[in-house]
């Protein structure tokens, strides 16, 4: 690697570590290029991202940028999927992992913190942050739909009440 592609490289690392809030970090030694295929497409899907790092670049944009960094997690054949939302890469990858032997999970970094593979593990299986809001939405909706129906059945009860009223009075 030419000296201007490691300076891009180490760029592009900064980035990664300032914009993102989950890092899960993997050896993929063994991995066909169609199953990280398949790995980043199914990343890619759901807002998240997967990038082949060079170890020695990585201690470097991670110095540079005041991002913990566990220097014994970045050995060997290195890779990390990353996302802004903290539950979404560990999902994937754990889900992944499962299904294949050959993409070990090594640790990872939520919120600047070092996480082991067991807290990696246990990340993924919470609920994303989209379906945590959808449902403090739905709860604090329900309310109001209640309300909104009680009023209408209280309306319509009303005008019938009336309706019967009035058609009683005519009858006689």
């Amino acid at each position: 690697m030419l000296r201007s592609e490691k300076k891009k490289f180490i760029s592009d690392l900064e980035k990664i570590y300032k914009i993102s809030n989950s890092i899960v970090i993997v050896h993929y030694h063994g991995l066909t290029v169609l199953e990280l295929t398949a790995l980043r497409r199914s990343l890619k899907c759901n807002g998240a991202s997967f990038k082949v790092v060079k170890n020695t670049l990585s201690k470097i944009a991670a110095f540079n940028t005041k991002f913990r960094h566990n220097a014994e997690m970045f050995s060997g054949p290195t890779a990390i999927a990353y996302s802004e939302d903290m539950v979404t890469a560990a999902q994937i990858v754990v889900k992944f992992a499962k299904n294949n032997d050959n993409l070990k999970i090594v640790g990872g970094i939520v919120n600047n913190e070092i996480l082991d593979v067991c807290s990696i593990q246990y990340l993924a299986k919470l609920p994303s942050l989209d379906w945590l809001r959808s449902k403090i939405i739905r709860v604090l909706n329900t309310p109001a739909l209640n309300l909104a129906a009680a009023t209408q059945f209280t309306a319509g009860a009303m005008v019938r009440l009336i309706r019967a009223y009035a058609e009683q009075n005519n009858d006689k």
